[in-house]
């Protein structure tokens, strides 16, 4: 079983790329906040790198930017490719197959909607009950 759930933070704006056939690709990273602090009290992070296929590759390039939280549910896949120079390198990513937005400044959680006063919630109105005579119920 191949399967990575992340929650985290992006680190830099989303890029969006379309393969040669018109598909869209988006590849973003994010940074993931370890459980507990070092010695110094730290609590450090780990850094992915997300990528996006199709429409759903255009909507996190469209709702998404640096700092937004998400959430991915994707696999691992890792590759190898040869640079100019002839060295061997190998990347590792996730491939997303699930991205949940948690929040997006380009889609409403910015600081201007945190400071807009709320709604104040309506009381409950109750209808008011007529008393009914037992004869005219139908059962």
């Amino acid at each position: 079983m191949n399967k990575v759930i992340l929650l985290g933070n992006l680190t830099r704006d989303p890029e969006l790329t379309q393969t040669n056939s018109g598909v869209s690709i988006c590849r973003f990273s994010i940074a993931v906040s370890r459980r507990f602090a070092n010695a110094d009290g730290e609590r450090g992070a780990d850094f992915f790198n997300i990528v996006v296929w199709r429409n759903q590759a255009e909507n996190c390039h469209k709702f998404l930017k640096k700092g937004s939280k998400c959430a991915v549910v994707g696999r691992l896949q890792t590759s190898t490719y040869e640079t100019a120079d002839g060295q061997k390198r190998y990347t590792t990513d996730i491939v997303a197959e699930e991205v949940e937005f948690i929040n997006s400044a380009r889609g409403g959680d910015t600081q201007d909607d945190v400071d807009a006063p709320k709604a104040q919630p309506q009381p409950k109105q109750t209808a008011e009950l007529e008393e009914i005579e037992d004869d005219s119920l139908p059962f």
